[in-house]
């Protein structure tokens, strides 16, 4: 019996969010979802269950300025602006949290791009 995709990455899902949950340290979570046409992208305060800033290639101000959310251009865009939104919510220390995705491609991009604009992980 073989386990199917979606099993194997949600399970790689809770691996991963195990390990952040134990290296946290009190810092709130961005948490990386991909689709095949969009990325989104949220800081996430576990402790209180509140989403303290968020962005993603469907958002009003970046659906104009990249021609498709789905390349690295956009992740790097969605980056930036999330940075921009946590530091005006008073957040500068994250955890990176890439889900069951590999650290490479539109997850890396959004990462390095949101580190450039001041965010700390």
């Amino acid at each position: 019996m073989t386990a199917d995709t979606n099993t194997l990455f949600e399970r790689r899902r809770r691996r991963v969010r195990l390990s952040l949950a134990k290296a946290a340290n009190g810092r709130p979570r961005l948490s990386v979802f991909r689709s095949s046409k969009h990325i989104y992208a949220q800081v996430i305060d576990d402790a209180r269950g509140v989403t303290l800033a968020a962005a993603s290639t469907i958002d009003g101000d970046l659906k104009t300025k990249v021609k498709t959310g789905a390349n690295v251009e956009a992740a790097q865009a969605v980056g930036k602006l999330l940075a921009e939104r946590a530091k005006a919510a008073g957040v500068d220390k994250v955890v990176f949290d890439r889900g069951g995705y590999l650290y490479h491609g539109r997850v890396k991009a959004l990462a390095d791009a949101a580190r450039e604009a001041g965010l700390s992980f």
